[in-house]
């Protein structure tokens, strides 16, 4: 089979430090390690998906797509090139329109849990600052865009203590993302990250893993905010497998597999946890989950058991054949 690796077409130019910049260079080397594991066993190349995606999949005949596209810009950016692909007919890795629409939005992902009886923290949503005077609001809270993943939009200013600061954060949060603005409970535990790889009978759980924030610098809030990501990552341990027991590793399975059918997923997909009292509380869901190996969470919880990094991109493109009823994998 001819395997278009598809990432996003790179932004206008940017200066080594910054955020977008770093987003293109991860992207762009996430598809050179999976196009150096799929090579072995089929022919592959890496395409920037643009509007030019209908011809450039013809030119080049491909028969299958490993979808890495977050899109560019507009609310349901996710599911573009998902859309693009089934309007074509061109089978493709990971959930379809409606699965990273659901999961991409979090309002929508907070309301579906909520409705299946899956602890989140609780949360309103805003499309202007005034209407933060009809409710009566429980301080710290997290304030985050509706539909931006990798921590995007989530800082350490972001979590707020009193309305001042609220009202200023959620007005700054209006002009750079799309409305309405998420306020959210604050929960106050530890964090895990849990990956579940597969579909239906065949979906299973990777080792769970602990993000340990202890070691930050004492100004810092205790949560994974960009700029932990982005600049304290010497500073934050992996525990994987987290140091867990086996209850409440179960409970996380039942919830993660619980969600992920909820929500409509496909082949893969992170969920980001925090334990209060014992109970875990799903922050959010990733349908499109980081893969760039040994930095991205899905590919150290991979490397923690043994699938492996090379296993996992494989597991992946076999679930998503079996999908298809494509019969010839390797």
């Amino acid at each position: 089979m001819k395997i278009a690796v598809l990432i996003d077409k790179p932004r206008a130019a940017f200066l080594p430090n910054e955020e977008g910049f770093r987003e293109d260079e991860q992207k762009r080397k996430t598809a050179l390690g999976l196009q150096e594991v799929i090579s072995k066993y089929h022919e592959c190349v890496i395409l920037e998906a643009d509007i030019n995606l209908p011809l450039e999949l013809s030119a080049e005949k491909i028969d299958f797509v490993f979808n890495l596209c977050n899109g560019i810009k507009g609310a349901d950016k996710l599911s573009q090139v998902p859309a693009f692909l089934e309007f074509m007919g061109v089978p493709y890795t990971g959930s379809s329109v409606l699965g990273h629409a659901l999961a991409s939005n979090k309002v929508y992902a907070g309301k579906i849990m909520k409705g299946i009886g899956i602890n989140t923290p609780d949360f309103i949503y805003v499309h202007n600052v005034n209407e933060l005077d009809w409710h009566d609001i429980t301080f710290p809270v997290l304030v985050k865009p509706c539909d931006e993943g990798s921590s995007r939009g989530i800082y350490q200013d972001s979590l707020v203590y009193n309305m001042k600061s609220l009202k200023a954060k959620v007005a700054e949060n209006l002009r750079l993302y799309n409305p309405p603005v998420m306020i959210t409970e604050f929960i106050d535990g530890k964090e895990f990250h849990a990956g579940l790889i597969g579909n239906g009978d065949d979906l299973y759980l990777l080792p769970i893993e602990e993000i340990c924030l202890d070691n930050l610098p004492d100004s810092m809030a205790r949560f994974y905010s960009f700029e932990v990501k982005a600049y304290h990552k010497d500073k934050t341990t992996y525990i994987c497998p987290a140091i867990i027991d086996e209850g409440l590793s179960a409970m996380i399975y039942d919830i993660a597999k619980c969600v992920f059918e909820a929500l409509s997923l496909r082949d893969y997909a992170r969920l980001d946890i925090r334990i209060k009292n014992g109970i875990p509380y799903v922050l959010e869901i990733n349908s499109l989950p980081g893969l760039l190996n040994g930095y991205s969470a899905f590919t150290r919880m991979a490397n923690a058991c043994k699938l492996g990094y090379e296993g996992l991109v494989m597991k992946i493109l076999e679930s998503a054949f079996k999908r298809y009823e494509i019969t010839t994998f390797t």
